[in-house]
Order: C-alpha cells, then structure tokens, then sequence
C-alpha cells in the first residue's frame, strides 16, 4: 500500500463510490419483457432455451434469497466494478491518469446504467470482464502455485458463465485458452511450446468441459426446446428474405418446388416488410409469419446453403447491411441504446408480485443516458477503434497480464465480428461487450503508461 500510495487510495475510493451509487439510482433492477420471463422461469424452476437458461437459473438463485432481481443485478455490478477495482491494485505504483480515467468511466452509461439492467449481455460482458482480470492477477503471483492455480480456477469459472450466458460466449473461452498459453510460455524455464499446450489445452478442454456438463444439467428443466432451432430457421429466412429484396431475380429452387406458398408469400410480402434493422418487422405480416412457422422441414436450409455457395456477394451485401446497424447504429434511437423501469406479461407481472414500473427516477435516468446518444460515448466503432488501439499496445509492451489484457479485447473483437453472420436486430446491448473491455484495457493502459518500448524478460516477473 505505501508504494502504491494516493492514486491507488483515490482511484479505489471512485470505484467504490461508483459502485454504490449506481446501487443506489438502479435498485432494484430495471427489468424488460425478456427479464420478467427469465425471472419467471427462475422462480419456476423450469426454463426454455429461447435465452441461455443460466440466466434464469442464475436470477432464480438469487430470487430464492430475497425476491426479485435486486440481489442478481448486485452481482452483476459487483462483477464489473470488482473487475476494475482488482485492476486498480495490480501494480505497484499507479499513475494519477488512472483515478482520472475512472471518475469518468463510473459515470458513463455503460457502467452507472447498465450494470443495473438485467440483461444476459450485461452479464456476458461483466463475467468474461472478470474472468480475464483473473487471469491477468494469476500472472502477478505465478511463482506461488496456490494462488496461481487458484485465480486460474476463478478466471475459468467466470470464461464458463460468460459462454453460458451467450450463444456465441464459447469465443471468449478460446480467447482466454489463448491468452493463458501465451502467458504460460513466457513464464516458463523450459519448453515453451510445452508449457503453452498444457496450460492452454487444459484450460479450453477443461472449461468446454464443463460447460457442456452445465448445459446438459439445465437442460433437464427445459419446458421448451426448441429454441435454437426455431432462431437458426429465423436466421436463414431472414437472409434469405434480404437476399430477394436485394435481388428479386433470384430462384431458391428447395421452396420453390417443395413449398410453393412459402416462395409466393416471402416474393410478395418478405420484400415489403423486411428492415436490416431488425427481423422482427417480418412479423408484422401475419400471412408470412403462418408460411415460415410452417415451412416445410429443410428447404430453408438447403437454400439458405445454396444462397452462400452461389450468390457470396449477394449474400455478404445482405449481411454486410444488417452488420452495419448493429456495429454503426445509424439511428441509434431504432437500436434500443438503453432501458429503464419494469415491465412484461401482465400475467406473469402479477404471478412475480411486480408491478410496472417507469417512475420520476427512471426517468431521470433515461434523460441522462439520452444525454450521451450521438456521442462517440453509445459507438460501438468508437470503442472498436479504442480496442483495437489498446490490443496494439498491449501487445507490443507485452507483459504477462498485457497478454491477459489483449485476450480480452481479442475475444470481444471477434464476438463483435460474429454478428456479422448471426446478427437478426441491432439493439445496442449485443456489443455491450466490446464498449466495457474497451473502456476497462484503456483504465488499465492508464495505471502504469510506460514501457511500451520494452519486453518482458521471458523468464521469471521481473521487467526489463
């Protein structure tokens, strides 16, 4: 503590009063139509996998504790604001940059605003957050096997419920397998390419692992399975349906022939309603929503394959604009940037014991979030531009817990370019993401900005 000194008392003091406050100005949790649903199903006990069910087991975890989505919303800003406190002490001397940079990112949206939200992307974002900083304080006390073992467990604990809470999670657990191996090979005495298969190998078999062994145990509570296939048959109608609009010349042969009425109402009706925003405009047409709902089984995939294999460009321009809402966000309003109150199914509002909520203090939250829409504060391609500033640097510093660091931003860069294959809407949430481990390598880069120009010494901790 005496070498650390103010700036670490400082800037630990500001997280610390961050954290409280956004306690506070969100409490008990803002709660969309998709929370009230997973509240329910974590209170039921029984899940559909519409949404990963963790987050319903999860909710339903801490609902059994007090009632209500107040304690998980607590974890969840405990997860992001822990994360930067641990950073904050991960050095020995800290630079005043860094109590600077973190008055600024406690009164961001992205952290007094969404860390109450209850959203799956929120906890995506702050549990993979936590498991890279883990790993990045594992290589401060690597020659202490106890502790180094044992923050190793912590980070792999935390990669797994980030890839449970997300379909597309399982990216931030490669990037963390990556990462570990890189930094095993630069702590390692002997065989580097040794000691990286066996730290990163084990890592990533031992987190998919058990990964699948949760999915499989919550499975079992599953009322509805058919969710990942319902949203695949979504995707592809959607790209197929883009694809038209595109190009109206175009024949899908698998539903000509084999679900002619399907072909009619995506020809006529597809084009008219189909928005790169968002697939939900699809729905507004009840006559294309009965044909997909019962399409014939497989014709949408065959073409959808067919689509890729023989019209790439035509498919790449589709998905290109799609991926240009959800990472640019045009017109952020369309995008969903942010949420306040309460509100669901008026059924199971009232099964839950809530009530609809959007009072004098949501409000003025929503004001104040309104305040940073336009700015490069709610870019996504701003906060790109940062990640991929700071993975440079990091990169070439190349200390241990740098490698951690740029692990982070590697997964959440190549989370963020997954959308553009699977993205179907552009609400601002789904590269939360990339704006909070953008906005925490930059708080770390500012704890100790020198030494950009030197190496690590490969063996042992010490700098050169």
């Amino acid at each position: 503590m005496q070498r650390r000194g103010l700036p670490a008392l400082v800037t630990s003091g500001i997280i610390l009063a961050g954290f409280g406050f956004s306690l506070a100005v969100n409490w008990p949790g803002h709660l969309s139509y998709d929370s009230v649903m997973q509240l329910w199903e974590g209170r039921s006990g029984l899940y559909n996998n519409w949404h990963p069910p963790v987050m319903a087991w999860l909710l339903g975890v801490f609902d059994r504790l007090s009632p209500g989505a107040a304690l998980f919303a607590a974890f969840d800003a405990a997860l992001a604001f822990g994360s930067f406190l641990a950073l904050a002490w991960l050095y020995p001397r800290m630079a005043w940059w860094a109590a600077g940079l973190a008055a600024a990112a406690v009164l961001l949206p992205q952290m007094l605003l969404y860390q109450g939200i209850v959203w799956k992307d929120v906890l995506f974002a702050d549990a993979g957050l936590c498991g890279f900083v883990c790993l990045a304080w594992a290589t401060k006390v690597w020659l202490t096997p106890r502790l180094r073992y044992g923050l190793i467990g912590a980070g792999a604990g935390f990669l797994m419920l980030a890839a449970l809470a997300r379909q597309n999670g399982v990216i931030l657990l490669a990037a963390g397998a990556g990462a570990l191996g890189w930094i095993a090979a630069l702590q390692a005495g002997g065989s580097r390419l040794r000691a990286a298969a066996l730290y990163g190998g084990a890592f990533l078999a031992g987190t998919i692992g058990a990964a699948a062994a949760a999915t499989l145990a919550l499975d079992t509570r599953l009322y509805d399975d058919t969710g990942p296939s319902t949203q695949i048959e979504r995707l592809q109608a959607y790209d197929i349906i883009g694809a038209l609009k595109s190009n109206p010349h175009l024949h899908f042969t698998a539903i000509e022939r084999g679900d002619p009425l399907l072909d009619r109402r995506m020809r006529e009706l597809g084009a008219r309603f189909y928005n790169p925003e968002r697939s939900d405009t699809l729905l507004l047409s009840p006559a294309l929503q009965s044909a997909l709902l019962n399409a014939k089984p497989g014709v949408l995939a065959k073409d959808w394959r067919a689509l890729i294999l023989q019209h790439p460009w035509t498919y790449l321009r589709v998905r290109a604009d799609v991926f240009r809402w959800v990472f640019l966000t045009p017109d952020i309003s369309r995008c969903v940037p942010d949420y306040e109150g309460v509100d669901g199914p008026p059924d199971v509002m009232k099964d839950l014991g809530l009530t609809e909520r959007y009072d004098a203090r949501d409000e003025a939250l929503d004001n104040y979030a309104a305040f940073f829409v336009g700015s490069p504060v709610y870019s996504h391609a701003a906060w790109g531009a940062a990640a991929a500033i700071a993975l440079v640097l990091l990169l070439r510093r190349r200390r241990p817990a740098d490698i951690a660091m740029a692990g982070l931003l590697a997964g959440a860069l190549l989370c963020t370019a997954s959308f553009f294959v699977i993205s179907i809407a552009c609400d601002y949430r789904y590269l939360y993401v990339l704006d909070l481990s953008a906005l925490a390598a930059l708080f770390y880069l500012a704890l100790d900005p020198s030494g950009f120009r030197l190496r690590w010494q490969t063996g042992g901790t010490h700098e050169r």
